[in-house]
């Protein structure tokens, strides 16, 4: 009996989620990889601005690479370069060399992260059922499950360096095992990309979705940096109830993208959209004022939840619009709003040295609020009727 079928839409499926295993593997050990260095939150801050540095300067050519490199050669490649950069990374001692082993790991995170949604929405197009938001639950489902990895192997004492490398053998092998015959979809669109610039400069569209969707990026990335941190400091528990932080932020998220797409195709991208957006900022609320752990994990669990479907109901617009080639919208989306995702947690990581975490989540809300006034750029109808009203 086949344990896994190797359609296309597992296929994607699983892209996603091996992607999140290996990137995901980090993020539970943060704690105690600040501890290992004996540095600061600030100084953390400024070290992790690494990934999102590779990722930046990777996204100017990503999507050329997308273009002309197979999927499988992208995943059997990218997967191992993002373990191998977390492994050097847990023998860092200090943050300069902490900071260039993350750069390493950046570039591969710009690469899958076009390449993924690239395929998730020619194979939406492709088989007519909407793939988008599930396959980022299994994103999801990968960050949920390096979370609970790291969360036990910390509360073992094992290193962060021999959970990286478990993570990244046991991620590369599973990689190249289900992609090396796959054969990716056709191209949605077939228009010829422009190679005016290196830098892949958004539409007014496509600017308006990078605005709708920088609370969600801002949200996600400062769950996943700073919620264990934020527990461990905060109420002084143990290192798995720290761990159910970030594992509560990913378990959410997964469970809202899982079952998200009926839920757009009967109530629409914007009604779908508006309800994240409140859902976020309570989460946001419950945290910057929590006064017990209980109530700080369940606002991680409205913070997971709330911003789970915003950026895949945007890449999915960008992904389909025809102004120009599929690759430029989703590289443009993807380098502007993933770098929130990226470099705003660093950010905050310096602003909560001075001011604390709780101010450093509540900086979430102005941002929220510009989600809910930008939700209009999410069409009101689902893709099925906007579908057959067309001549």
């Amino acid at each position: 009996m086949r344990l896994f079928s190797d359609t296309p839409k597992n296929c994607v499926f699983f892209s996603f989620f091996i992607y999140a295993v290996a990137l995901g593997a980090l993020f539970p050990r943060l704690a105690d990889l600040q501890a290992q260095m004996n540095i600061s939150k600030a100084t953390l801050g400024f070290a992790l601005v690494g990934l999102p540095m590779g990722v930046q300067i990777t996204l100017l050519f990503a999507d050329r690479l997308v273009r002309e490199i197979p999927l499988r050669l992208l995943m059997g490649l990218g997967v191992p370069v993002i373990g191998l950069s977390q492994c050097l990374a847990g023998f860092a001692t200090s943050p300069v060399s902490f900071f260039i082993y993350l750069m390493l790991g950046g570039s591969a995170v710009a690469v899958l992260e076009v390449a993924v949604n690239l395929e998730a929405d020619r194979v939406e197009a492709k088989t007519g059922t909407r793939i988008m938001n599930r396959s980022h639950a299994y994103w999801s489902f990968g960050f949920f499950t390096a979370s609970v990895v790291g969360a036990t192997f910390s509360q073992l004492g094992i290193s962060p360096f021999v959970n990286f490398v478990v993570i990244m053998v046991l991620a590369t092998f599973a990689s190249n095992l289900v992609f090396s015959k796959y054969a990716p979809a056709e191209r949605r669109y077939k228009a010829t990309p422009k190679k005016s610039s290196i830098l892949v400069l958004p539409s007014h569209a496509i600017s308006m979705l990078v605005l709708f969707s920088l609370s969600a990026m801002l949200v996600e990335g400062s769950s996943i940096d700073w919620s264990i941190i934020f527990i461990r400091e905060e109420f002084e528990t143990l290192p798995l109830v720290e761990g159910l932080a970030l594992v509560c932020a990913a378990l959410s998220q997964a469970v809202v993208r899982y079952f998200a797409d009926p839920l757009v195709e009967r109530f629409g991208p914007r009604s779908v959209a508006t309800a994240s957006v409140f859902g976020m900022g309570f989460g946001v609320v419950l945290v910057s004022f929590s006064v017990a752990p209980a109530m700080a994990l369940t606002g991680f669990l409205c913070m997971g939840g709330g911003s789970a479907v915003i950026f895949p109901l945007a890449m999915s617009a960008a992904a389909g619009r025809e102004d120009r080639a599929s690759e430029e919208n989703v590289a443009a989306l993807a380098q502007f709003a993933f770098a929130t995702f990226l470099i705003a947690p660093p950010l905050l990581g310096i602003i909560s040295e001075h001011y604390g975490l709780r101010i450093a989540f509540a900086i979430a809300l102005p941002f929220i609020l510009l989600s809910f006034f930008k939700r209009t750029v999410m069409p009101i109808k689902p893709l099925s009727e906007a579908t057959q009203n067309e001549p």
